[in-house]
């Protein structure tokens, strides 16, 4: 058996052996520089390339629904609205070849309906965007209306007082060209005033924002209000004001205020002036009522043909968000219903 020692030794004079027949290159650079730039590059070369990244291009309309103003949503709720990546590719596919709106003059208006909803395991009111579509040849109207709960009267104002007008939508593609020279199919309702300045507003004028809806007036069908036959009573009785509907068709004055003397709403010795009181509000109302009817009449007789043809043939549609994995299921929650003024949608989609 060989020593390890003899080994090593004839390795080494190889070695020597080796190097003294290698010529000398130019430009020698010493052994130490020389190994630490190999060791460099070696490194490098097994860095591994990073993949290139993968931008979605932006779909033409896809900005759309969330150019629509949410009329009546409260102000401090909007970023709600947008904490999810909501999916409106139906409203833009109704705008393609053989879709619904495809070729047509839109005027598009968006809303929010509250509603609870699970989303990954957990149950909360979630604010749903909504985006209404009118198929009409002229704008659908140029007011609002204005009413809650919380308010007795109902206000019909122009859009432009509370800053919303119907302005042209341009798709993605247009978007370096002139506005003027674009022929647009596509209206939306929007809305110039800004966030940042309602500080500066009263409390009034901004909960107005909250209360607004959509107006609309048919010549052709009645509004709920002249279908009513109920009446809001609030009685300025003693200690305490009496809260109660009448329904002129359904109820018996007489037994009604009986009823409520016996539930000690009403005193025995304020029976003939509440009475007298819900007489006349129910005079009121059925003169509102008439009035109405006898304008509605008038307007459809001053319509012309065409625009007489336009009403008839105005469709409502109404867009909900589909599911994704980055937003709440709302499929259960679709209502053909889209405020008291328009009535009911024709599709729900």
């Amino acid at each position: 058996m060989k020593r390890r020692g003899a080994k090593r030794k004839q390795r080494d004079e190889l070695q020597s052996s080796s190097q003294q027949e290698q010529p000398p290159t130019e430009n020698h650079e010493p052994p130490a520089k020389t190994a630490a730039s190999s060791r460099a590059k070696r490194a490098k070369a097994a860095k591994p390339e990073p993949e290139p990244e993968y931008i979605e291009d932006q779909r033409n309309l896809e900005d759309l629904w969330k150019k629509t103003f949410p009329v009546g949503t409260e102000w401090d709720q909007l970023d709600a609205v947008y904490q999810f990546k909501w999916d409106f590719t139906n409203l833009e596919n109704a705008f393609e070849e053989d879709g619904k709106l495809h070729g047509k003059t839109v005027y598009l208006f968006g809303c929010t309906e509250p509603q609870l909803v699970s989303f990954k395991g957990e149950s909360k009111i979630i604010y749903i965007p909504v985006v209404v579509a009118v198929v009409s040849p002229f704008p659908p109207s140029d007011k609002i209306g204005i009413k809650s709960v919380q308010r007795e009267s109902e206000e019909i104002v122009p859009m432009k007082q509370m800053k919303m007008d119907w302005v042209p939508y341009i798709p993605l593609e247009n978007r370096e060209s002139q506005v003027d020279r674009l022929k647009s199919q596509i209206f939306i309702l929007s809305c110039t005033q800004r966030r940042a300045a309602l500080k500066h507003l009263k409390i009034e004028r901004i909960k107005k924002y909250e209360y607004c809806l959509p107006y609309f007036y048919h010549p052709f069908k009645e509004d709920e209000l002249e279908q009513k036959t109920e009446v809001q009573i609030i009685f300025p009785a003693e200690p305490a004001p009496v809260f109660c509907e009448f329904d002129w068709e359904l109820d018996e004055l007489e037994e009604f205020t009986d009823k409520l003397i016996e539930e000690d709403q009403l005193a025995k010795d304020q029976k003939d002036a509440f009475k007298d009181f819900v007489k006349e509000k129910v005079r009121e109302a059925k003169r509102a009522n008439r009035e109405a009817r006898e304008a509605r009449k008038k307007a459809r007789e001053e319509l012309n043909e065409e625009t007489k043809s336009a009403f008839e043939n105005m469709k409502f549609y109404k867009f909900y968000p589909g599911q994704t994995p980055d937003s709440p299921d709302v499929s259960n929650t679709k209502s053909p219903f889209i405020n008291r003024y328009y009535g009911k949608a024709h599709e729900v989609l």
